[in-house]
């Protein structure tokens, strides 16, 4: 077994698409980023490149290669759980949390667990994503960003 932990940040933008876990959530704003910046499959990737030792997500796709400019997060998920199968692993589980003040998200969350399970051909039930604010504090209590953390476990196939 291996496990692999990710981290990721975006700054908030007015006019752009909030996009977490794959689901679109009404509002405003949203992160910005090179790609849709979905910030909990960003971490998410990363935790699944970390606990192979494959480097991480912007190694993969560098931000300065535009053919990743506004791309769709689950797909580049969808690419990174490819490359994990073919070091012969597959998911255990995946815990995913994301750090925001505002909006929000937990009437979301069934969906996005949902979301994560399709885009990886597991069961819903190895996949847990929660929500949190930090109490006013720090650049997501102040809205100005939103974070997510991700702790992966990967099983020999």
């Amino acid at each position: 077994m291996r496990i692999g932990f990710g981290y990721d940040v975006h700054r908030l933008k007015g006019g752009r698409k909030f996009i977490l876990c794959g689901v679109e959530i009404p509002c405003e704003f949203g992160p910005d980023g090179h790609s849709d910046a979905d910030v909990a499959l960003h971490a998410l990737m990363d935790a699944m490149l970390g606990a192979l030792a494959l480097g991480d997500i912007g190694a993969h796709f560098p931000d300065s290669d535009d053919r990743w400019l506004g791309a769709d997060s689950s797909e580049l998920l969808r690419h990174v759980y490819g490359v994990v199968n073919a070091h012969g692993y597959c998911l255990g589980n995946a815990d995913i949390t994301i750090v925001l003040q505002s909006p929000r998200v937990s009437p979301f969350i069934d969906e996005m667990r949902s979301k994560i399970a399709l885009v990886l051909g597991v069961s819903v039930s190895e996949i847990s994503v929660k929500a949190t604010t930090e109490e006013r504090l720090g650049f997501t209590g102040s809205g100005d960003g939103v974070a997510a953390h991700a702790v992966v476990l990967l099983k020999r196939i």
